[in-house]
């Protein structure tokens, strides 16, 4: 069993050397990786330390378990943290450390995750409605499918999936429920692909924006996520790096807003004739438009079709 969770975990970390780059680390600083998975990024990270640290955080017990075996030769360099990044002032504080010199967080989900048909999270292999990140969570997507209201999955469908089909996908999966609950990943396929007219079936799987949709409401991905990006900021040291990567444009639109403000010393409403905010920019945009993977990544890494990173340095 063991060797199949490795062999699962193998996966290309998406823009590595853009983000190693971003980083611009020291050998001696304080790292953190805010979502672990795989530990592709990490790993290069670690082989770029001396005397400096990495703490690795991850909320899938999965990927701490298997990065622990991963990392064996570096254990006298690395923390593990099982949690979520979004309680990364809390983990800061019981570390007792109190600035970092870099952070990078990987909004993707895992290959592992997507490639496991039992964690639920893929419309290509057939499991148990689950998408929990987090297995000691008890909320799932099935849940989310057969408990919600017509009106509220018409909701995240649209609003989390950015799915103009969303009023008729939620009006079939309540109508299918209603026989007997809908408990796989297979139905929950059959039930999207039987409702959208065939002539829209033309571009990819029509399912992709409602499992998205159902997995950012599973696991609140975007619950919070503009703090957390500030209290990334405000930990690091001068001269330190954020560097995030996102995958769709709910997630690279909070991010580059958070980025935004700041980097504006006056944050206050425009018809305010003088500033009261007292508000400084704090960072500086390392690179003003997001970077996006070369041609050769994604043709070598589909995953990477969709990536965006940006990177602030703080002042």
């Amino acid at each position: 069993m063991e060797n199949i969770l490795i062999k699962e975990f193998n996966h290309i970390p998406v823009m590595l050397n853009e983000c190693l780059d971003g980083l611009n680390i020291k050998s001696n600083g304080i790292y953190v990786d805010g979502t672990l998975g795989g530990g592709g990024h990490s790993l290069e990270i670690l082989k770029k330390l001396k005397s400096g640290k990495l703490i690795a955080i991850d909320k899938d017990v999965d990927a701490i378990n298997h990065c622990k075996e991963k990392f064996k030769e570096y254990s006298d360099k690395v923390i593990f943290v099982n949690s979520d990044f979004k309680k990364y002032k809390n983990i800061l504080s019981n570390l007792n450390i109190e600035k970092v010199d870099g952070v990078l967080l990987d909004l993707g989900v895992s290959s592992y995750q997507i490639d496991t048909p039992e964690r639920g999270f893929s419309y290509r292999f057939d499991g148990a409605l689950d998408m929990r990140m987090d297995k000691s969570q008890e909320f799932c997507a099935y849940d989310v499918v057969n408990n919600y209201s017509e009106e509220e999955l018409r909701r995240i469908i649209y609003t989390y999936g950015e799915d103009s089909f969303a009023k008729i996908i939620a009006r079939a999966i309540v109508a299918k429920r209603k026989i007997q609950p809908i408990k796989t990943t297979k139905e929950l396929v059959d039930i999207i692909e039987n409702a959208i007219p065939k002539k829209f079936q033309t571009k990819g799987s029509v399912c992709k924006k409602t499992f998205q949709a159902i997995r950012i409401e599973v696991n609140g991905e975007l619950n919070n996520l503009d703090c957390v990006i500030k209290d990334m900021a405000e930990s690091l040291n001068s001269k330190g790096r954020l560097v995030i990567i996102t995958f769709h444009s709910l997630e690279d639109r909070i991010v580059k807003n958070v980025f935004k403000e700041l980097n504006t010393d006056c944050i206050c409403d425009k018809s305010v004739p003088v500033c009261v905010c007292n508000h400084k920019k704090s960072v500086l945009l390392v690179n003003k438009k997001p970077i996006v993977a070369s041609n050769d990544e994604q043709k070598i890494n589909k995953r990477s079709t969709s990536a965006k990173v940006r990177i602030v340095e703080k002042i």
